[in-house]
């Protein structure tokens, strides 16, 4: 069955998104601004999930108009051919937004969408009441500038849950910003990977995940798992194939290191659950005694800064240890993520291209030094 999908990102990844998904077989993709549209069949559907480092999530889009009032939303709701997907006795709870439009209510319009939803099914089902205690479906919807968009979920949980980090320590990085950088880094299966400042270990894992082509959803559920209409086999056969395109013999390793202890053993942990334990090695170290342990190297690190744990007095003495010791040197090359407008001011030199990026709600820069 051929679907229209739509996948929310971290803004500026949309690219990278758009690219890994033409690799996947996916057709008429297209970037917008936060997300990206696809079309494809059950297994490009499947595919996605397991495979993309980069979405948040994949929907089904189930249709899209313009309504001003409740009465226009409720109507264009009821269009839509929701038993395509929602049985007699699934679930269908309803969330969403809405942005620079004439029905800004979330909760009216979260009412509206559902009972124009069960309004259709009653019709198609000859039911009066619906017990929804089968497959859940989750209905999202947005409405923005008066165009009312609506989807269903196939993920569940977001796609940075790789699995691999029930716990982390402050102020973590999302894992799909972290694999962003590593693609930006144009890392590879025979390079060194350098984290100074490593934390619960997301850059370091998220690298090896790349550099090995480990597909960062191959251990987890997903919420399409369950609909019925995606045959159980299509699954078996797309974590096959993730399986089978796994660098085993490559020379990547990886170095992190963090003053805090209890961050090194949770680093630890979450790399043995990603499957990467073994390309890395953690060490309890101060920035100031960074040691390059190869010839060659990555760095990606995101320092701490003022809005996340220490004062801006505090950070920008970090910033001025690291432009020591990242110094210029040939078959080095550092990605720096910070939301400092003056990084380079206090690292000490102007980078050779910057990348702006959003971790969670914090407008970054990606300061990249590589010439």
């Amino acid at each position: 069955m051929q679907m229209k999908f739509s996948v929310p990102c971290l803004l500026g990844l949309e690219g990278l998104i758009a690219d890994e998904l033409r690799r996947m077989d996916a057709q008429n993709v297209a970037a917008q601004n936060g997300r990206v549209d696809f079309e494809g069949d059950e297994t490009v559907l499947a595919r996605a999930n397991i495979c993309s480092r980069y979405a948040e999530r994949i929907l089904i889009r189930m249709g899209s108009f313009r309504a001003e009032t409740f009465e226009e939303l409720f109507q264009g709701v009821k269009k839509i051919p929701w038993e395509m997907f929602i049985g007699e006795k699934d679930a269908f709870p309803v969330k969403g937004y809405s942005l620079d439009s004439k029905l800004f209510s979330v909760s009216d319009c979260q009412a509206i969408i559902k009972k124009a939803v069960v309004e259709r099914l009653k019709a198609k089902y000859n039911l009066n009441w619906f017990e929804e205690t089968g497959t859940v479906y989750q209905i999202q919807f947005s409405i923005m500038k008066d165009t009312v968009t609506l989807f269903i979920d196939s993920t569940g949980a977001g796609l940075h849950k790789r699995g691999y980090r029930p716990v982390a320590n402050a102020a973590p990085i999302k894992e799909t910003l972290a694999a962003a950088m590593a693609e930006l880094a144009r890392l590879r299966h025979y390079h060194t990977l350098y984290d100074p400042m490593c934390g619960s270990g997301t850059i370091l894992i998220e690298g090896a995940m790349k550099a090995l082509n480990i597909a960062p959803g191959i251990h987890r559920t997903f919420a399409c798992e369950k609909f019925p209409m995606i045959d159980a086999e299509i699954w078996r056969q797309e974590r096959a194939r993730a399986g089978d395109l796994v660098i085993r013999d490559a020379d990547f390793k990886a170095f992190g290191s963090d003053i805090d202890f209890n961050a090194l053993q949770i680093a630890q942990e979450n790399a043995r659950r990603a499957g990467v334990a073994m390309k890395i090695d953690f060490s309890k170290r101060d920035i100031k005694d960074f040691k390059r342990k190869s010839e060659k190297g990555t760095v990606i690190c995101n320092p701490p800064y003022g809005e996340r744990m220490l004062d801006i007095k505090n950070a920008e003495d970090i910033y001025r240890t690291m432009g020591k010791i990242f110094t210029p040197e040939h078959g080095w090359a550092y990605y720096i993520i910070t939301p400092d407008e003056e990084f380079e001011t206090v690292f000490g030199r102007k980078a050779d291209k910057r990348r702006k990026l959003y971790n969670g709600m914090i407008k970054c820069q990606l300061y990249m030094y590589f010439k």
